[in-house]
């Protein structure tokens, strides 16, 4: 156990891993830290004839977004053993209980003061994304190692491309998301402030 308490600290913020570690022992988790998805951060997978739960949460987030990934899926794990398949994945039950497993972790000086202070914000009503939450994000994203570029952050009418090569046109801002325009079939499409992104310019 010494040796995996080793591993997590490479991942985990200082003085959080043996909390993580009895989750993972109580609740028979194996947890698996994989290749960097632009999918997902994480994901979680009920038991089948193991009786193992299964998380894997990508390597290259940062500590503090590392812990609120697993958080989140270690969540789920605590609905399956109560409800298994019968409530929604991310419904009343899920956000108690990751509130709930938030709160172990929060008002410790574990986290940085944005981080802690977004994070308090955002455990009060958990969306199925930390990245929904454009202030968590944010927060969240200054402690990356390598920051890049976001869609915020590009003026207006400006040409960027995403992960998957695809070019569009930042038009202006809903509610929550920019409206872009795709130029390969001129269609708009709603999208996240904080994806990443990169100027066509600089292709």
């Amino acid at each position: 156990m010494e040796q995996y308490k080793q591993v997590l600290q490479k991942y985990l913020p200082e003085g959080t891993e043996d909390k993580i570690i009895e989750y993972l022992k109580t609740y028979r988790i194996h947890l698996h830290v994989t290749k960097s998805r632009v999918s997902k951060l994480g994901d979680f997978r009920p038991p089948a004839d193991s009786r193992i739960h299964k998380i894997t949460i990508n390597h290259d987030l940062n500590p503090f977004a590392f812990l609120i990934t697993l958080v989140h899926e270690i969540a789920h794990v605590l609905v399956w053993h109560e409800y298994s398949h019968r409530v929604k994945p991310h419904g009343k039950e899920w956000k108690k209980e990751f509130s709930s497993l938030l709160g172990a972790f929060l008002n410790q000086g574990l986290f940085p003061g944005d981080v802690e202070s977004a994070l308090l914000k955002y455990a009060r009503k958990p969306l199925a994304s930390s990245g929904a939450d454009v202030n968590l994000a944010k927060a969240l994203r200054k402690h990356d190692k390598h920051q890049g570029l976001t869609l915020e952050e590009l003026p207006a009418e400006a040409v960027f491309s995403i992960h998957n090569g695809k070019k569009f046109k930042k038009l202006e801002k809903g509610r929550k998301r920019y409206r872009c325009l795709r130029l390969d079939n001129n269609r708009i499409y709603l999208v996240h402030p904080m994806t990443s992104v990169v100027l066509e310019n600089d292709l």
